[in-house]
């Protein structure tokens, strides 16, 4: 199995599309906590028509609702994008405090055995870990991408 993460932000409809079938994408993994995007320029990635078209291109959807950051830790990097006067659009890092949190509240509890099983389950071979910001670095599913490579080994590709 290989996997890779993607954002949407600064990408445009067709962008993002082309990136998961331009790699061959069979599975995507949805790890956001609330699945809709506000304003018309990203609405293709709010749920029901991000499942319709990548029904379209024969890509399997889930989502890893237990993957994705609670409000509260979701609040701790609000404050620190505050502090920063960084707007998330713009953030290129996580904060620390976002990310022990989200270490110790998520990543621990989440049992990764579990989920690697039921994409083999489904024949998964290439995953995507998707969440909005563009930069891997600066969102949730870099974390998830290292616990990946400290776990199983697997090497992760940012898309």
């Amino acid at each position: 199995m290989e996997f890779f993460t993607i954002g949407v932000y600064n990408s445009t409809e067709k962008e993002f599309f082309d990136k998961l079938v331009d790699n061959r994408i069979d599975t995507f993994c949805d790890i956001r906590q609330r699945r809709g995007v506000r304003g018309s320029q990203y609405m293709f990635v709010n749920s029901i028509r991000l499942q319709n078209t990548l029904r379209g291109l024969d890509i399997k959807y889930t989502h890893i609702v237990d993957l994705a950051p609670s409000t509260d830790i979701r609040e701790l990097q609000k404050e620190a994008d505050k502090q920063q006067g960084e707007a998330k659009k713009d953030r290129n890092q996580l904060g620390k405090v976002f990310s022990l949190a989200y270490k110790d509240r998520i990543l621990n509890k989440f049992d990764f055995d579990i989920f690697i099983e039921s994409l083999e389950n489904i024949g998964a071979r290439k995953v995507v870990l998707f969440c909005v910001e563009e930069n891997a670095s600066a969102c949730h599913r870099s974390l998830v991408a290292e616990e990946l490579k400290k776990r199983y080994n697997y090497k992760v590709r940012n898309l």
